[in-house]
């Protein structure tokens, strides 16, 4: 029997906002939007509701970009169809990888698409997920900006859901440390039990390249002062059962950042936390907040990371049980830096690298639903008598 929250919502409000969105064409799904505040400003598309560019300031006063993307939005269509980078989008119907493409929710099986590992797993929500959806422009104003999108059992999943992404900008003076993106996205069934578990997919650099000799994010320090444990994977990536954790007997003293440290640390190591024949980190760190916190507290910043280059930094807020940090360990070079990142003295065009990038995706522990002993089906599991499904992050920018 699944224990689940009760719901607090009128379902039927959520339905009615559908009336305020407009079917965008494909030229408006490829769009770019802005939202922004003094010291911030973001973009995004309706193609996957999707993040492209964020521009705050570095230590010398100039503006930066210090997400991956493109300049044009059918280059993301392009990048679905080829790279598959994911590169800002929302991630779901689940975010993470599926054994099997296989759930069980009180005792029914189902099947989803298996996308990945000739079959073996199902990642990001199945062969067409939300990040290659055409999302619904519900509302836009200078800071703020919401898409909706509808997913009547896409990929196999049970039931209908309706999701909102919502992305807010705020100016440095209305929070105490610096400006800041907050995204949130709701997600409320209709008719049927079914796992959620949506992210964001943003892939940063702070150095935003300024430096052509330093490309890549080995010497951005990262913070996880509560990320002393971590779900443990196979070689495909697939969860294990098992969790492990980064100090004391036994412990992957790699991946311990629970002290500020420089990825260069861990995979100039060979470290080998991304699959089979990658180096890298590619890894669902369990964030354990303090137990006067709370589990879903978004009060503690539970991961900092820095650019001792640019000065930029963020410290990040998430009501998330758990995030996977992910050192962009497939990147290959064949994917040009926006005209925004594109810094060389002699005018050549830079690429982005092996290591060139950090995704940071605040979700549930990966795979959750299989794993039932870990006791985090109440926050990965929703039906319409349930709260709805709630991620909730928050980015602080400032300077080292």
């Amino acid at each position: 029997m699944l224990v689940m929250r009760q719901f607090s919502w009128q379902v039927a409000i959520a339905v009615a906002l559908f009336s305020l969105g407009k079917a965008a064409e494909e030229s408006d799904n490829l769009e770019k939007y802005n939202v922004t505040a003094p010291g911030i400003t973001a973009s995004y598309i309706a193609y996957g509701a999707r993040l492209t560019n964020l521009y705050v300031d570095d230590k010398h006063g100039v503006t930066q970009d210090v997400v991956l993307g493109y300049d044009q939005g059918s280059a993301y269509v392009n990048d679905t169809e080829n790279e598959h980078t994911y590169f800002g989008a929302v991630i779901g119907r689940y975010a993470g990888r599926l054994k099997n493409g296989t759930f069980s929710l009180d005792g029914q099986t189902t099947h989803v698409t298996e996308n990945e590992n000739d079959g073996h797993d199902s990642l990001h929500g199945g062969t067409v997920g939300y990040d290659q959806r055409n999302w619904t422009l519900v509302s836009h104003n200078q800071t703020t900006i919401t898409f909706m999108l509808e997913d009547d059992g896409f990929e196999g999943y049970p039931g209908r859901v309706v999701n909102y992404a919502t992305f807010s900008v705020a100016h440095a003076n209305a929070t105490a440390d610096g400006p800041s993106l907050t995204s949130r996205l709701v997600s409320i069934p209709l008719d049927e039990p079914t796992p959620i578990m949506l992210t964001t997919h943003p892939y940063f650099n702070l150095n935003a390249f300024v430096d052509p000799a330093r490309p890549d994010v080995l010497d951005h320090t990262l913070h996880m002062p509560y990320s002393q444990r971590y779900v443990d994977i196979d070689n495909i990536e697939v969860a294990t059962g098992q969790l492990g954790v980064v100090s004391g007997p036994g412990g992957d003293k790699l991946l311990d950042f629970t002290s500020p440290a420089t990825f260069r640390r861990s995979i100039d190591a060979n470290v080998q936390e991304c699959g089979f024949n990658c180096t890298g980190i590619d890894t669902n760190f369990i964030i354990d907040r303090p137990r006067t916190a709370g589990d879903e507290s978004t009060a503690l910043s539970v991961l900092s990371l820095s650019s001792n280059i640019t000065g930029i930094k963020f410290d990040l807020y998430t009501n998330q049980q758990a995030l996977i940090v992910y050192t962009c360990n497939k990147l290959t070079g064949s994917i040009p830096l926006k005209q925004s990142q594109q810094h060389s003295p002699n005018g050549s065009t830079v690429s982005a690298m092996e290591h060139g990038c950090v995704a940071i995706e605040t979700q549930g522990w990966i795979d959750g639903v299989n794993h039932p002993e870990w006791g985090q089906q109440e926050y990965q599991i929703y039906a319409p008598d349930t709260q709805p499904a709630v991620m909730w992050v928050k980015y602080v920018f400032g300077l080292v």
